[in-house]
């Protein structure tokens, strides 16, 4: 009798603990891009999701691809993703979320981080424009010193020669 007792006070303690769990919330994650959140074309960048746990699994996603979503074991409190050979259509809004081997679903997501794509050509392209109206402006200058100084020298040698004349 005290086994079949016993049989049934831990069988109650085990399915106690599995609705606690199922109604406790996993707390919110961190996620932070390394070395940061702009990134120029062609580069690399890491986007870490700091948890609560350790020996959990985290999974990335981002919000304007419902089907992009990557997962990771990590034995540590963090996981890190590479992002490779970035384009701008990597851009975006990601965010993490993890969860235990006990929990039955995924924690609340991580604050949105938004990554932004910079284009190398676009950036030289201005850079460009600048530098063709400095070369625009310098010539324009450098023409109308010409056009006042022959004016100016043709005077001076005439008053020059008017001078001689007199004296």
């Amino acid at each position: 009798m005290i086994t079949g007792f016993l049989s049934l006070l831990c069988l109650g303690l085990c399915l106690g603990y599995e609705v606690e769990l199922e109604n406790e919330k996993l707390s919110k994650p961190s996620l932070n891009a390394l070395p940061g959140p702009v990134v120029k074309r062609s580069r690399n960048v890491t986007l870490r999701c700091q948890g609560h746990f350790q020996n959990v699994t985290f999974m990335l996603g981002k919000l304007q691809d419902p089907g992009y979503r990557q997962e990771q074991n990590s034995s540590g409190y963090h996981a890190e993703f590479l992002l490779t050979d970035l384009e701008p259509k990597n851009a975006g809004t990601y965010f993490c979320a993890y969860k235990t081997v006990g929990s039955h679903g995924w924690s609340q997501k991580s604050e949105y981080l938004q990554l932004e794509v910079t284009d190398d050509r676009v950036e030289l392209g201005a850079s460009s424009t600048k530098t063709d109206t400095r070369i625009i402006f310098v010539t324009a200058f450098s023409c109308l010193a010409i056009f006042l100084l022959f004016p100016s020298v043709l005077l001076i040698y005439r008053c020059s020669q008017q001078g001689e004349f007199t004296g």
